[in-house]
Protein backbone atom coordinates (compact mmCIF):
# COMPACT_ATOMS: atom_id res chain seq x y z
CA UNK A 1 0.00 0.00 0.00
CA UNK A 2 2.94 2.50 0.63
CA UNK A 3 3.55 2.18 -3.27
CA UNK A 4 0.28 2.49 -3.80
CA UNK A 5 0.09 5.58 -2.30
CA UNK A 6 3.32 7.05 -3.57
CA UNK A 7 2.17 7.02 -6.83
CA UNK A 8 -0.99 8.45 -6.56
CA UNK A 9 -2.78 5.13 -7.22
CA UNK A 10 -6.66 4.60 -6.51
CA UNK A 11 -6.57 1.11 -7.55
CA UNK A 12 -5.27 -2.62 -7.12
CA UNK A 13 -5.49 -4.76 -10.30
CA UNK A 14 -5.04 -8.32 -9.65
CA UNK A 15 -5.75 -11.69 -11.48
CA UNK A 16 -7.55 -14.30 -10.51
CA UNK A 17 -6.28 -17.73 -12.44
CA UNK A 18 -8.26 -20.22 -10.82
CA UNK A 19 -11.34 -20.07 -8.30
CA UNK A 20 -9.08 -21.23 -5.38
CA UNK A 21 -7.09 -17.87 -5.84
CA UNK A 22 -10.70 -15.86 -5.33
CA UNK A 23 -10.62 -16.68 -1.22
CA UNK A 24 -7.92 -15.34 -0.56
CA UNK A 25 -7.91 -12.48 -3.38
CA UNK A 26 -11.39 -11.48 -1.98
CA UNK A 27 -10.08 -11.49 1.90
CA UNK A 28 -6.91 -9.25 1.14
CA UNK A 29 -9.74 -6.70 -1.14
CA UNK A 30 -12.08 -6.71 2.02
CA UNK A 31 -9.10 -6.25 4.58
CA UNK A 32 -7.45 -3.33 1.91
CA UNK A 33 -10.59 -1.42 1.69
CA UNK A 34 -11.43 -1.69 5.47
CA UNK A 35 -7.54 -0.19 6.17
CA UNK A 36 -7.99 2.29 2.93
CA UNK A 37 -11.52 2.88 1.86
CA UNK A 38 -10.26 5.10 -1.24
CA UNK A 39 -8.52 2.31 -2.80
CA UNK A 40 -10.41 -0.20 -5.16
CA UNK A 41 -9.78 -3.43 -5.98
CA UNK A 42 -10.47 -4.81 -9.52
CA UNK A 43 -10.07 -8.57 -10.04
CA UNK A 44 -9.48 -9.67 -13.76
CA UNK A 45 -8.97 -13.42 -15.45
CA UNK A 46 -6.69 -14.42 -18.16
CA UNK A 47 -7.81 -16.17 -21.12
CA UNK A 48 -7.28 -19.60 -21.36
CA UNK A 49 -4.22 -20.01 -22.91
CA UNK A 50 -2.11 -18.30 -19.95
CA UNK A 51 -4.44 -19.41 -16.87
CA UNK A 52 -1.28 -22.45 -16.55
CA UNK A 53 0.92 -19.28 -15.79
CA UNK A 54 2.60 -18.40 -12.49
CA UNK A 55 5.07 -16.77 -11.24
CA UNK A 56 6.73 -19.12 -9.07
CA UNK A 57 6.54 -21.89 -12.17
CA UNK A 58 8.07 -19.19 -14.36
CA UNK A 59 11.24 -18.57 -11.86
CA UNK A 60 11.21 -22.48 -11.37
CA UNK A 61 11.63 -22.90 -15.29
CA UNK A 62 14.43 -19.47 -15.38
CA UNK A 63 16.36 -20.86 -12.60
CA UNK A 64 16.54 -24.40 -13.98
CA UNK A 65 17.57 -22.73 -17.86
CA UNK A 66 14.93 -22.93 -19.50
CA UNK A 67 13.29 -20.54 -22.05
CA UNK A 68 10.42 -18.22 -20.39
CA UNK A 69 10.14 -16.35 -23.24
CA UNK A 70 7.03 -17.45 -24.69
CA UNK A 71 5.25 -16.80 -21.18
CA UNK A 72 6.93 -13.47 -20.11
CA UNK A 73 6.94 -10.02 -21.87
CA UNK A 74 10.47 -9.75 -23.23
CA UNK A 75 11.69 -6.43 -20.63
CA UNK A 76 10.75 -9.37 -18.04
CA UNK A 77 12.25 -11.99 -19.39
CA UNK A 78 15.60 -9.99 -19.58
CA UNK A 79 15.70 -9.01 -15.96
CA UNK A 80 14.80 -12.89 -15.15
CA UNK A 81 17.95 -13.65 -17.39
CA UNK A 82 19.87 -11.12 -15.19
CA UNK A 83 18.64 -12.10 -11.98
CA UNK A 84 19.39 -15.77 -12.77
CA UNK A 85 23.03 -15.84 -13.78
CA UNK A 86 23.49 -13.17 -11.03
CA UNK A 87 22.73 -15.91 -8.84
CA UNK A 88 25.00 -18.61 -10.85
Amino acid sequence: MDFLHAKGAKVILRGLRAASDFEYEFQMAGMNRNLFPEVETIFLTPGEKYMFISATMVREIALLGGDVSKFVHPAICERLAKRVSEKF
